[in-house]
């Protein structure tokens, strides 16, 4: 919207900064940044006035857990929703509207009125399972479809995103996907994503601190894509106007900053289910729109690794009646062996930094 404003450099020199994209990803990052350190104390009054505290495990489902968080009871949660504002507001202003960007905020819209019901339900309707699986996975469905339509009917990127990228390659894998295929590997991303990042939000900080890694590493990623001299020289896909998907990026770094100042152990508000769902859903989306999806599972490492500890656990009891993990998801395992939370989520976030810059990396080796 503001990227308009350098139309009128004329009258007021200063006004052409916002033609560059550098400039905005700057303003974007700081405006979310504001706008979630500034509404994060009304919010959290709000929510803790109104009881909208986190619901936990008794004693007798998770055990030695349920003491070890005893203290977070009636800590306000759906802190999504000031993540949510921050980024929307500062993504609208300061990103020149295109079909990448309208689909990566319908795509983190949708995901957070998801996360807020299901939060909704678990809070005020004291219903314990939230919106039910089978239904997260519907409206999963059904978003993926909205996306998929809205890129393949794009004259821009139809062509494009139907392009199969995996790293360490300079050329795509599959030059034009099947609609059908198209639809459910993006249905993966998003879905894999979003439970990944739900799964990794269970101590303070640790899945917004993860996701600063992760956003800072695809800022990076459709800056390039963006940018038709260095995707050359990369052998990288040229993907025009995802430069405007780096503002996205950038006010999702800012917000996720600003957040984290809350969320830092002792948290003072959790994101819930309203944060949690719908950051899964954004990072996935850019991941593949800017043809970097199986590079999501190297940035995103954390993110994995916690999925997947869940994944190991129940297929092992289920198939040998045994626990691999004192807990699941891995977080909690070392929490009950006695790690101090804040040590878990600083050694966590020193693995997440260090698969965002391997994630990085692979774009050199080609």
């Amino acid at each position: 919207m503001l990227f308009d404003l350098a139309d009128f450099e004329s009258y007021f020199g200063p006004l052409r900064l916002f033609k560059y994209l550098s400039f905005r990803c700057a303003c974007a990052a700081a405006m979310a940044f504001f706008v979630a350190m500034a509404s994060a104390p009304c919010a959290i009054r709000v929510l803790r006035a109104i009881k909208f505290g986190q619901s936990f495990r008794t004693k007798e489902e998770v055990g030695r857990l349920a003491e070890l968080h005893e203290s977070k009871k009636g800590t306000p949660t759906m802190g999504g929703v000031i993540i949510f504002a921050a980024v929307a507001l500062s993504s609208v202003l300061f990103a020149r509207m295109n079909a990448l960007v309208f689909t990566a905020l319908l795509v983190y819209s949708a995901l957070t009125a998801l996360g807020f019901a299901d939060d909704y339900l678990k809070i005020v309707k004291k219903n314990p399972k939230g919106v039910s699986g089978k239904m997260k996975l519907a409206v999963q469905a059904a978003v993926t479809l909205s996306a998929c339509a809205i890129l393949s009917f794009s004259p821009e990127y139809s062509s494009i995103m139907r392009e199969l990228w995996i790293p360490f390659m300079k050329y795509p894998l599959v030059s034009c996907m099947p609609l059908w295929f198209m639809f459910a590997f993006m249905f993966l991303v998003l879905a894999g994503s979003s439970n990944a990042i739900n799964l990794t939000d269970g101590i303070d900080g640790l899945a917004i601190g993860c996701t600063v890694s992760a956003a800072l590493a695809y800022a990076v990623f459709t800056y390039i894509a963006g940018n038709s001299i260095a995707a050359e020289y990369l052998f990288l896909r040229y993907i025009p106007g995802s430069g405007e998907m780096t503002v996205v990026c950038c006010a999702l770094l800012g917000a996720s900053m600003a957040f984290l100042w809350y969320n830092a152990h002792p948290a003072e508000v959790f994101m819930g289910d309203t944060g949690s769902l719908a950051l899964g859903g954004l990072i996935g989306i850019t991941a593949f729109m800017s043809l970097q999806p199986f590079t999501l599972v190297i940035v995103g490492g954390i993110f994995v690794i916690e999925a997947m500890s869940v994944i190991l656990q129940v297929a092992s009891y289920k198939t040998t009646g045994k626990r691999i993990f004192l807990m699941s998801p891995i977080h909690h395992h070392f929490e009950i062996k006695g790690w101090k939370e804040t040590k878990v989520v600083i050694r966590f976030w020193i693995l997440s930094l260090i698969f965002a810059l391997a994630g990085l990396a692979t774009l050199k080796i080609r």
